[in-house]
């Protein structure tokens, strides 16, 4: 079943659905009458758009600019998550395609930010900070939607309720309050067609949560999060100031604690960390000495536990596959959980976590979502991933025969002479796997 927030189905062509909805919105504006291809998200909008009397052609005013801007946004909650969001979003901002942009609740824009030129671009629409872009405003527009309906949203093209929008295509993720779980404002992707697709949603969506976890650790005065996924030295985030690059070691242990909230005696510790190796204990209580000038009274001993439970990158794609939602888990995914550490302890969570991953998109049969998968250099050597991938390509797909190369080229690469099953373990080693070697 087609995921009604999303803009395209699985295989459809971008020009041929972007003739149908601009046929449609003529139609709608025109006679008010909505085809039966509109989207029920983008029909409820447009109907509520044509209620408050909008004009097709409006452009979005200026609320705020200059020294009230600057004031506004560096007062407002979500400049404490803005180096989260240029983190997770930047290469997506930089790229000269995409914009990134953040509202406040009323939908006002507080940053837009990317390449030069295509903010230029997108200045012609008055997509600037400090223009309002909710859904009264301006019509049909993924933040402002996403506003309105309390949920992540793509909005294609001609969807867009006025003419001068019509040029993008963005998807947007609301942000809430953890305390109150009021909207406080919203994440959104801004750029052409290629927008349109299940990994720019999930993306935003996977921010937008990512951004609730650090604010809800903020206002408990505690550490705001721990992100391990793809890095060798875990990134701690607290509530104000820099975050702290930790050591390897630190990286492991405080991983360990937050993966064991009852806490671990210093025996189970140490076998966590340094497995059947003979290690003096008295190197262990340094390592914890040292992280506790960092944590001060948050760690506690006896057993060593964390006072607070810290928010994780590993939480939000666990969370995300017990949800059944794939998508935000392989958005949230980035990359194996401390790929270089040898600790038997993080060992363990690194492949439960990236075979419960595995099993999950093969399981979904996603093209797209497969396709991401292998583009990744943790996927890209995964062979029943790019099996799963061709079998979901027909024959008639222009992409089936380098699919089925690569599948060959695989086989070949590990020995495997027929189709079946894979014991990935024993066959196709895991990324951290090879970067250890």
């Amino acid at each position: 079943m087609h995921n009604s927030w999303l803009a395209l189905e699985t295989g459809a062509d971008p020009r041929s659905r972007a003739g149908e909805v601009r046929r449609a919105h003529e139609e709608f504006v025109s006679a008010g009458v909505i085809g039966h291809r509109v989207r029920t998200v983008v029909a409820d909008s447009w109907r509520r758009c044509a209620g408050a009397a909008l004009a097709p052609e409006s452009t979005a005013r200026v609320d705020l600019d200059g020294a009230d801007l600057d004031s506004f946004r560096s007062e407002h909650r979500l400049a404490r998550v803005m180096p989260l969001f240029r983190e997770l979003l930047g290469t997506v901002a930089e790229d000269g395609a995409h914009l990134l942009s953040v509202c406040d609740e009323h939908g006002r824009m507080l940053w837009v930010e990317g390449h030069p030129q295509v903010r230029r671009h997108a200045e012609q629409m008055n997509f600037v900070p400090g223009a309002r872009w909710a859904e009264g405003a301006i019509g049909t527009n993924a933040p402002g939607t996403a506003l309105a309906v309390d949920h992540p949203v793509q909005i294609f093209a001609a969807e867009h309720y006025c003419r001068p929008v019509q040029a993008w295509t963005c998807a947007a993720a609301p942000i809430h309050d953890p305390v109150t779980h009021r909207i406080i404002g919203a994440v959104d992707i801004t750029g052409g067609d290629h927008v349109a697709s299940p990994q720019s949603l999930a993306l935003v969506r996977a921010t937008a949560r990512a951004a609730e976890a650090h604010l809800a650790s903020a206002s408990g005065g505690a550490g705001t999060a721990l992100h391990v996924l793809g890095r060798d030295e875990a990134l701690l985030r607290t509530g104000a100031g820099e975050p702290h690059r930790l050591g390897r070691r630190h990286s492991e242990i405080l991983l360990l604690l937050t993966a064991h909230p009852d806490g671990l005696t210093g025996e189970r510790l140490a076998a966590e960390l340094y497995g059947d190796r003979d290690v003096n204990p008295v190197t262990l209580r340094a390592e914890l000495s040292r992280l506790r000038q960092l944590l001060g009274s948050r760690l506690a001993s006896r057993p060593y536990r964390l006072r607070q439970r810290l928010a994780t990158d590993y939480d939000t794609v666990t969370e995300a596959l017990g949800a059944g939602d794939v998508g935000t888990a392989l958005a949230a995914y980035h990359g194996p959980l401390l790929p270089l550490s040898e600790a038997p302890g993080i060992v363990r969570l690194r492949r439960l976590l990236e075979d419960r991953l595995r099993r999950r998109l093969l399981a979904r049969r996603d093209p797209s979502l497969l396709e991401a998968w292998v583009r990744t250099p943790w996927g890209e050597d995964d062979l029943q991933a790019w099996e799963a991938l061709a079998d979901a390509r027909t024959d008639a797909d222009p992409l089936h025969g380098s699919l089925a190369a690569r599948v060959r080229e695989l086989r070949e690469a590990y020995g495997i002479e027929a189709p079946g099953p894979v014991d990935r373990p024993a066959g196709p080693p895991t990324f951290a796997q090879r970067q250890g070697s």
